[in-house]
């Protein structure tokens, strides 16, 4: 992947500088009134889901999974677009519920879920995703305690693992979910305690680039979920197949093939229409919906030159954006796709490495990265920050000023 070009693609340059939703990015800087900020653009959000429905069959559910980004102008906007939603903790579930969800179409998933939080699910009227016995127990008191029972899902740590994938989220030992060879007794426990049981949700892995390994994975899942259904307290009503679908960050990458994905899932959908019949199969995606929607912005402030090598010191870094410093997941550190945004794409060009304000070398935003010649108050813009960005970056370290963040 050329990070430059496919992002002029989503991002085009205006009058010389780069722009987000027809907005130049220096006068977008104005509006906002500071930076660093992200900016997301809700046509590329839109867009994207589009895509999706021209692949996906009717008969699979969409979900955005809240995690790869929260804020809660994102959220509302996704929430018109997509099926469902997921939350990952009792904020999420409130930014959920205020974007206008039906809570019928809201699901819970996390491996530490606190009483508060379960409480908090219960009467909402959202789906758990149970993910060990002791859920099962505090449920019951929380199900009597408010006079309904909780919706229920038993998320499942399948015995195979997603292929390729950036984290592995099943198969082995996990802190996710309940192992399937256990999962039979925990459903008797489900059963003994009046709890609403609904169904499994199995997912293997996330950041996947390869069409057949989530295609495998896709099969394994409802071939699991099957074979748990004989031991279900009641019918089961949905299957959430995860996601797992990457976006390209680095050269060489490549897009995910959507279309392998859509023809595989006709044939899922058609096997779980005869083993699972009036069954739902939800897909649960985050980063695929967001991630390629969304820059980082941060303004240089210095420009130095050491030992022959050029530095560009700007307003933000790893404590907006830990991703693209490379200490999010990553082994062998590489390079975020990265601009100057206000330098046109025929200006002249030089290995910079692109660093922040932090007293610590891993503050690094593009390391001898080529780039057009820039200096103070200049803006670098970072691609592919739509997800993972500021709420899974330490924003408290050493005290700098938060980001912000802006729909467009």
């Amino acid at each position: 992947m050329s990070g430059r070009h496919s992002a002029a693609e989503r991002f085009p340059f205006l009058e010389g500088e780069l722009s987000v939703g027809g907005v130049r990015v220096s006068r977008l800087a104005e509006r906002v009134g500071q930076t660093p900020f992200y900016a997301y653009d809700r046509q590329l959000l839109s867009a994207r889901v589009q895509q999706l429905r021209g692949v996906l069959p009717a008969a699979i559910s969409l979900h955005y999974a809240i995690k790869a980004n929260p804020m809660p102008a994102l959220v509302g906007w996704m929430a018109a677009l997509v099926d469902g939603l997921d939350v990952a903790s009792g904020a999420e579930l409130r930014v959920a519920l205020d974007a206008g969800m039906d809570p019928r179409e809201i699901s819970f998933a996390g491996p530490g879920k606190s009483e508060v939080e379960l409480a908090q699910a219960v009467a909402s009227g959202i789906l758990l995703n149970i993910e060990s016995a002791r859920e099962v127990r505090l449920l019951a008191d929380i199900s009597s305690r408010l006079g309904t029972p909780a919706r229920v899902a038993v998320r499942v740590n399948p015995d195979y693992e997603l292929k390729s994938s950036g984290m592995k989220m099943g198969g082995g030992p996990k802190q996710f979910g309940i192992d399937a060879e256990r999962v039979p007794e925990v459903l008797a426990d489900i059963g003994r305690e009046g709890l609403a049981f609904e169904g499994f949700h199995i997912f293997s892995g996330s950041q996947n680039l390869r069409a057949e390994a989530i295609c495998e994975a896709q099969t394994k899942g409802l071939e699991l979920a099957t074979r748990l259904a004989a031991e279900a307290p009641s019918t089961v009503i949905s299957v959430n197949l995860g996601g797992g679908f990457g976006i390209p960050y680095f050269p060489g990458e490549k897009p995910l093939d959507l279309a392998a994905i859509g023809d595989h899932l006709e044939g899922v959908a058609e096997s779980a229409a005869s083993s699972l019949p009036g069954t739902k199969l939800v897909i649960e995606l985050g980063r695929f919906l967001v991630g390629e929607a969304g820059v980082y912005v941060a303004r240089v402030i210095d420009r130095k030159v050491s030992r022959g090598e050029v530095f560009l010191v700007t307003d933000g870094g790893l404590h907006h954006h830990l991703s693209a410093s490379g200490n999010f997941g990553q082994v062998i550190r590489k390079n975020y796709p990265v601009e100057i945004g206000t330098r046109g794409m025929d200006a002249p060009r030089e290995v910079a490495s692109v660093v922040g304000p932090l007293c610590t070398p891993l503050d690094l935003l593009a390391d001898r990265m080529q780039l057009a010649e820039a200096g103070p108050g200049d803006l670098v813009v970072v691609f592919q920050s739509g997800a993972y960005g500021i709420t899974a970056s330490p924003m408290r370290f050493l005290s700098h000023p938060a980001a912000l963040e802006v729909l467009v």
